[in-house]
């Protein structure tokens, strides 16, 4: 089993949010990648963001985005011991 293309846009929108337990939103524009602005809207169909091109992240997408980013830490080394 792997990623899709699909699944690696999706995940490089959660890394998107610098902190997920943040206030911070994220706005992909219109000029942004489309396949960024595609997993946007998916994001958002499965409930992940509140807005089809960003917004703030929901109680599901918070959970999903700190796992987006602890799978990166630790895949890159800065994982916390």
């Amino acid at each position: 089993m792997s990623y899709s293309p699909e699944n690696l846009a999706e995940l490089d929108v959660l890394m998107l949010y610098r902190s997920p337990n943040s206030i911070d939103g994220i706005k992909l524009h219109k000029t942004a990648n489309p396949g960024m602005i595609a997993a946007a809207r998916r994001l958002f169909e499965a409930g992940f963001i509140t807005q089809v091109d960003g917004g703030y992240l929901t109680s599901l997408g918070t959970a999903a985005a700190e796992h987006a980013h602890l799978l990166y830490d630790m895949l890159n080394g800065a994982a916390a011991e």
